[in-house]
């Protein structure tokens, strides 16, 4: 059957099998950022954000669990969709989206298996709420499953990205500082419990140690993108199945 599906703004006009999965449809036309998991809706891993119109906010949905006849008509995106005009390949084309830049500075790239649907969820979340609260930035990536960050820091780039889309950059967790001792407080008043014994008064200071001055230097000692970052938060073919030349003869 025909069908004509719109994917990141672009019209697709395909052949495809009456029961063919939105996901199957999707890796067939190159769109490898999708990625295949559980088959059963499980991981997340496929998601994509599908929606009515151009203008209208996407809604995520697993696409392992969508015929693609059902979405015959509707606009799709996938990770290739955001930020700069995407191209099949290895290295694609920045700009990249605040959020996928918000991961890639923030570290919470790890294996980047399932970094393209957190960056999705994360976009339909920020579409509908500019400025979340961490719990509904958990709740929003809570359906797509993270065996290697454990959530810290796709949370933390989540809020990163979205003050950057505000307009209001609010620092990383590593920039916060911790309040300094302050060693000029009163000491308290401390009674003798035993009339006419004398009142000693002490306190004990930390054990301050001054780290010698180090040579600057422009790598060691300083945090460093993971080399594959941009490419694993563009969904760029990354792993063995992913892996496939236009037009090859199987």
């Amino acid at each position: 059957m025909k069908l004509s599906l719109n994917v990141n703004g672009d019209p697709l006009e395909i052949e495809a099998k009456v029961n063919a999965r939105l996901l199957d449809v999707l890796r067939r036309e190159g769109y490898f950022g999708v990625k295949h998991g559980c088959d059963d809706g499980t991981c997340g891993a496929c998601a994509v954000l599908i929606a009515p119109d151009a203008n209208s906010p996407g809604k995520v949905v697993n696409s392992c669990m969508l015929l693609a006849a059902q979405v015959e008509g509707m606009f799709i995106t996938t990770i290739e969709g955001l930020g700069g005009v995407q191209q099949h390949g290895w290295k694609g084309t920045e700009p990249l989206h605040a959020l996928q830049q918000a991961f890639v500075e923030t570290g919470a790239i790890q294996c980047g298996y399932c970094t393209p649907a957190q960056i999705l969820a994360a976009k339909a979340l920020l579409d509908r709420e500019p400025n979340p609260t961490e719990a509904q930035v958990r709740d929003a990536l809570a359906g797509v499953l993270c065996r290697c960050t454990g959530y810290v820091k796709p949370v933390e780039a989540v809020l990163e990205a979205a003050s950057i889309l505000r307009g209001d950059r609010r620092p990383l967790a590593g920039d916060l500082s911790l309040p300094a001792f302050d060693f000029q407080s009163p000491i308290p008043n401390i009674q003798s419990p035993n009339e006419g014994e004398p009142l000693i008064q002490t306190r004990v200071l930390p054990k301050l140690v001054v780290t010698p001055a180090q040579t600057e230097t422009h790598i060691v000692g300083k945090p460093e993108v993971k080399v594959d970052a941009v490419k694993l938060a563009q969904g760029k073919p990354a792993f063995t199945d992913d892996i496939e030349l236009r037009g090859m003869l199987h």
